[in-house]
Formats: C-alpha cells, sequence, structure tokens
C-alpha cells in the first residue's frame, strides 16, 4: 500500500508538471508575438520537438489555439468562448457596469472610467466607460497588462496588497520602487503604502497618459482581500483640487457599492447577468 501511493504522488506530480508546461505554450501568444510554429515553440520552452508537437495538439484539441496557414498557430476561438463567458458571469464585472454609467455623468468632459484587477505583479483592466465629450485613448485598455507601480490605478491596489506579498514584490524590484519615489529602503515602501491606505483613495498626475490625472479607490472581496480598483481618468486642465476632491468621493463610494452588490449577489445566489439594481444614490449625495 505504500509503494502505491509513493507511486501516486509521483504520477500527479508528473502530471500537475506536463499541465504547467502546456499552459507556458499559451503564455507565448502575445500582442508582439501573436503566432507561433512548433518549431520555434520547442526552442523558447527547451522541450524537444515531439513534446512541442504533443502540447500543441492537445491545445488545439481543445480550441485554445489554432492553426493559421504557414504550419503557424494563433490563439483559438475557446478564448472567445471564454472572453463571452466572463463578460456575462465574473461577479464584479457584472455589478460594477451599472455603478460605473452612473459614476462617470459627475466626471469633466473627456473623462473615462475603469474597472481593474490585480493579475499576478501587474494590473490588468477589465471594463471601462467612456464620458460625455471629446476624448483621448487611455492606456488602460482592456486585456492589456499594466505596471503595478506607476498609475493611481495600479497604486491603490499595491497599497493593500498583504505585506507578506509586498517583501517579495520589493525583494524582486527594489531599484524600480526607489527610482519611482515610492521608497529607498522597504521601510519607506512600507511607510509610502500605509499613508495610501489612511486616506483610501490615490491621485496621480500624469504616470501613465501625460495630461491626465489619475484618481482611485480599492475594490475589495468578502474576506477583505484587495480585488482590483475604480477609477477615474480625467484630462488634467479640468482637474482642479476642487474636482479631485468630489471625484474622490465619488469613487469610493462606487468602490462600495460595488463590494455591497457583489456581496448581495453571493448571498442571494441570483445570476449576476440578471440582477436589475437602481441607478447609485451613493454617487448623489
Amino acid at each position: 500500500m505504500k509503494k502505491v501511493k509513493i507511486q501516486t504522488r509521483n504520477r500527479i506530480s508528473r502530471e500537475d508538471s506536463s499541465g504547467r508546461r502546456i499552459l507556458s505554450v499559451l503564455g507565448l501568444f502575445t500582442v508582439d508575438e501573436p503566432e507561433w510554429t512548433v518549431e520555434d515553440a520547442a526552442k523558447k520552452l527547451h522541450v524537444g520537438g515531439a513534446t512541442a508537437y504533443r502540447y500543441f495538439s492537445e491545445l488545439t484539441n481543445v480550441g485554445l489555439i489554432s492553426p493559421v496557414g504557414d504550419a503557424r498557430y494563433a490563439l483559438g476561438p475557446a478564448i472567445i468562448q471564454m472572453d463571452r463567458q466572463i463578460q456575462i458571469c465574473d461577479p464584479m464585472l457584472g455589478v460594477a457596469r451599472s455603478v460605473m454609467v452612473d459614476l462617470v455623468q459627475y466626471a469633466p468632459e473627456g473623462s473615462t472610467l475603469l474597472l481593474c484587477r490585480l493579475f499576478h505583479d501587474r494590473v490588468m483592466c477589465v471594463h471601462q466607460v467612456i464620458g460625455r465629450g471629446p476624448q483621448s485613448p487611455v492606456s488602460y485598455e482592456r486585456g492589456r497588462l499594466m505596471p503595478l507601480y506607476r498609475g493611481a490605478t495600479s497604486k491603490i491596489i499595491l497599497a493593500h496588497i498583504p505585506a507578506r506579498h509586498l517583501k517579495v514584490l520589493y525583494g524582486h524590484d527594489a531599484v524600480e520602487i526607489a527610482k519611482l519615489h515610492l521608497g529607498e529602503n522597504w521601510g519607506e515602501f512600507r511607510s509610502t503604502l500605509a499613508k495610501l491606505r489612511r486616506v483610501g483613495v490615490c491621485v496621480t498626475r500624469g504616470e501613465i497618459d501625460s495630461g491626465r490625472v489619475g484618481v482611485a479607490a480599492p475594490v475589495f472581496d468578502a474576506d477583505g482581500l484587495v480585488l482590483g480598483s475604480l477609477s477615474y481618468v480625467v484630462p488634467i486642465a479640468r482637474a482642479d483640487q476642487t474636482v479631485i476632491g468630489r471625484l474622490a468621493s465619488f469613487v469610493q463610494a462606487g468602490a462600495q457599492e460595488i463590494e455591497r452588490d457583489m456581496d448581495s449577489a453571493v448571498s442571494r445566489q441570483t445570476p449576476l447577468k440578471i440582477i436589475h439594481r437602481p441607478k447609485s444614490r451613493a454617487a448623489k449625495k
């Protein structure tokens, strides 16, 4: 019996390792390199040609990648299917849409409202609502990974990451953190983020897009862990201190409303796509 258990553990370990390697193939497909051959992938991943072919075959069978001609592959239709499911079923996105449509009305012309979430050591925009008036594109496009140490949208998330994870990040990125004036050492870095947590919102000017001001508040899950952030991106010419103060109150209220609606939806066990909720009153107070 003991020998069987050891063999089972070893088999699970091998399967888990193989699964990670297969998923690493998906990580090759980026905006800069959207197409790959089996041979090029094998070289990049440092595996044999037969192994790479098996990975590509398995991913093709489930639609995660597809042949596009000349022995090249690109991401497949299963990705689109998953994206549709996220649009319909994601808890945070499901309740945030109507909150964001309401809140963007209180922003100056040329503003955008962003919903972003933490993704490993980066931040990803999952939804944006464009306000009234002429618009310039913002760098936080849906699905685009953005830096964790620059911009209000990211910094307010960074400030609420658990200390044990922050210490790991600092160990890897101490030079960049110092360069961006977040702290010359671990103590200063921790103190900078503690100040942000106390204030509850983060305001930055031109750190991501020149001529834009970011005003962001964190969004938490039911256990108090940071999920992401809600933020205004406003033309700097329309963002005096009075406007920034008003938007800071709105974005905090909006983030808290998203949290309450997520908790309420889970407790009722109601599919989010059929929830009918009134317009936000918190932003109008």
